[in-house]
């Protein structure tokens, strides 16, 4: 651990956890907070849950596991170069997917459209849901009792609605108030690494080329840099060449911009980062760059018409899931059912947003294929 910034997350200062439990030496409370996340049910679930390409598509391609692992280390460098805590860096980054659905984005949506009526659904609402309530390993309480800055951490937005629902971590979004400089920064490194990693599974399923993303900036200079120093180089190794030098460009401007807000600001305390407004930041520069990744990727790639065929298929098995299970509740598995007499909408949605792409995939056709072993 490198020295604390007198701004950083303290383990020793922490705002604590719902429930009391003894200290757990010779971990921090925030160590702590990382190993049952790493040990978590939804933890592992995530390997078998989609980035952009539904899971059975190819094994070369990210999945939310893997995502978290490349958010964790981008996190934990900046943390270590901004004088930040590096452990809670690390909880918040691996947990931060722990409540997407199956089937990625387009799961989330499908899945937020069913519960329309019915409060909605928002993965990061979910992923808090999963570390308060719905994992079931522990003997006094429900949930993982994570630290309130871990906690804080995993929310990264929420409606005002949906804040004054949640206590002591909803409270900033009702005071407009900021979270620890250790949560601002994994919402960039997540940007970071999806951004950069969608790029070389886009590149590596064909469809995009190196050739139209040489009209964006970022990749565009980085290319030019690779390809001057390896005139030669062959496309495997160009590529994440390529990709490496884009994450070290976004990675030292965040830093350095950081450190300069930092400055100017001088916070003495994580209460005074609190009250002021976020400090981790790209440079305008590299920001406006960053940006223009983000647009390429959203025309060319998740729009493409054959992950729109994906997205289509994973909209599709989702609602009829739920319409299904919504119907008739005895057909979930029995602790849903017990669920479902208090609220039934919800335990249906926590069933579905808690399956795998595969298991979302076998549990559609165990419900309407007739050649389906019974």
């Amino acid at each position: 651990m490198n020295t604390l910034a007198s701004f950083a997350a303290n383990p020793a200062q922490s705002k604590g956890r719902q429930f009391n439990e003894p200290a757990s030496a010779p971990r921090n409370a925030f160590q702590r907070d990382r190993d049952r996340i790493i040990h978590s049910t939804a933890f592992r679930r995530l390997e078998y849950k989609t980035q952009v390409f539904v899971n059975h598509e190819g094994d070369l391609f990210r999945t939310r596991l893997t995502h978290s692992l490349e958010v964790a280390q981008l996190a934990r460098g900046i943390a270590r170069s901004l004088h930040l805590h590096e452990d809670l860096t690390e909880a918040i980054a691996l947990a931060h997917d722990l409540g997407h659905t199956p089937f990625g984005h387009a799961g989330q949506d499908a899945l937020n459209a069913c519960m329309k009526n019915h409060g909605g659904f928002e993965h990061n609402l979910q992923s808090l849901r999963v570390v308060e309530k719905l994992e079931q390993r522990y003997a006094e309480f429900d949930g993982l009792n994570l630290t309130f800055e871990a906690r804080e951490g995993i929310l990264k937005h929420c409606s005002k609605v949906n804040a004054k629902q949640l206590g002591d971590v909803g409270q900033r979004f009702l005071n407009k108030t900021s979270p620890s400089l250790e949560a601002q920064l994994t919402n960039f490194a997540d940007e970071i690494a999806y951004n950069n990693h969608d790029v070389d599974d886009g590149l590596r399923s064909g469809l995009i080329s190196i050739e139209q993303l040489s009209e964006v900036e970022i990749f565009a200079s980085n290319l030019t840099l690779v390809t001057k120093q390896y005139p030669h180089l062959e496309q495997k190794r160009l590529v994440p060449e390529t990709i490496r030098r884009m994450i070290n460009t976004l990675v030292l401007d965040l830093c350095q911009q950081s450190i300069e807000n930092i400055k100017q600001q001088q916070p003495k305390t994580i209460d005074d980062i609190r009250q002021l407004p976020p400090l981790i930041a790209f440079s305008e520069e590299v920001a406006t760059q960053n940006h223009k990744l983000k647009q390429f990727l959203r025309k060319n790639l998740y729009h493409h018409y054959q992950v729109n065929r994906m997205s289509a298929k994973a909209t599709r098995i989702v609602q009829e899931l739920f319409q299904c299970f919504y119907d008739n509740t005895g057909l979930l598995p029995d602790e849903f059912q017990m669920y479902a007499k208090s609220d039934k909408a919800r335990a249906v949605s926590d069933y579905i947003a808690g399956m795998t792409d595969r298991f979302a995939i076998r549990e559609y056709r165990r419900l309407f294929s007739v050649e389906e072993h019974w």
